[in-house]
């Protein structure tokens, strides 16, 4: 690796190798250890750090009596290593199908709900019967995922009902509904229906802040002018199902997700949340008149399949 900037001077001349030398000695904390995690002799490591740290003019490391420790130089590019590091990883992982007979790839984006409840099931069927097609799927909030199909970053998403965003065309996907769920024996579980405002009083299991559900949950709290009280959050709604039912606390999961969590030795028990908000319909985003790929025009056309059969 090469780079040049004729503002500041002299090329800095290193490479993968070096950084990879670098990050082994800063989790291994010792140069001799550091340099047989990225087979090198030693001496050929203490070169290749020398040089490095000559090449960004700063120390990276402290030498003490039993090792080293990173200065504050090193701290700094150890985090920007692993990042250049990580993003090379990526890109093998990216080019890496194509050279298994791999012909095309499709990019799509989806919020909470969808990526856990039905598209695992969609996306497997789809890859069965595109077997030379490799599909990423990112989970993104439904603003974020408008925001990329209007751009034209992704060609297709998965978003909750939100209307029709500017530049962007919704079909329907699959229809779900917001429940609350609460231990068995807990005093709402003999409820049938319940509004929102009923259960702000109790303890939430959530999904991770940042999460759709998560922003979502706690804005309708807030539209009511309160706040919930969240005890645990957890990543995937299977275990805020099995939070729940072992009793830690209420939850507010899609009926889809509830429906899916099988095996609990203490399942929830699900009541109807009485709001016109619950009814959180799934819709797949495209780009306003965008003719889409191939392959992605396949996939969509796959989902609307399925949500039809869903619908029948």
């Amino acid at each position: 690796m090469f780079v040049t900037d004729e503002r500041q001077g002299p090329a800095l001349n290193y490479d993968l190798t070096d950084l990879r030398l670098f990050v082994a000695i800063a989790e291994e904390r010792n140069l001799t250890r550091g340099a047989a995690r990225a087979y090198l002799a030693p001496s050929s490591a203490s070169h290749r750090l020398r040089r490095l740290e000559e090449a960004l003019n700063t120390s990276l490391f402290e030498r003490q009596t039993r090792g080293v420790a990173l200065t504050r130089a090193g701290e700094a590019l150890l985090r920007n290593a692993r990042q250049v590091l990580a993003s090379i990883e990526q890109m093998h992982a990216n080019l890496s199908p194509f050279a298994t007979g791999i012909r095309g790839h499709v990019s799509l984006w989806a919020n909470t709900h969808a990526t856990h409840t039905f598209l695992p099931d969609d996306l497997a069927g789809f890859l069965k019967r595109h077997p030379h097609v490799s599909v990423s799927l990112e989970e993104r909030t439904s603003a974020e995922i408008v925001v990329a199909v209007a751009s034209g970053e992704i060609e297709v998403g998965v978003l909750a009902d939100s209307g029709t965003g500017a530049g962007v065309e919704l079909s329907p996907y699959r229809q779900d509904r917001l429940v609350l769920i609460v231990p068995a024996g807990h005093a709402l579980a003999a409820c049938g229906r319940v509004g929102f405002a009923e259960v702000l009083d109790q303890a939430f299991v959530m999904l991770h802040a940042g999460s759709a559900i998560h922003t979502f949950t706690t804005n309708a709290a807030a539209a009511l002018g309160r706040h919930l009280d969240v005890r645990i959050q957890v990543r995937s709604f299977e275990a805020v199902c099995r939070m729940v039912g072992a009793g830690v606390g209420i939850g507010l999961v899609p009926r889809g997700a509830a429906l899916q969590v099988a095996g609990l030795s203490e399942p929830p028990v699900l009541v109807e949340l009485d709001e016109p908000w619950a009814q959180r319909d799934l819709q797949i985003c495209v780009r306003k008149g965008a003719v889409l790929t191939g392959f992605a025009a396949a996939l969509v056309a796959h989902l609307r399949q399925g949500a039809g059969t869903a619908t029948a």
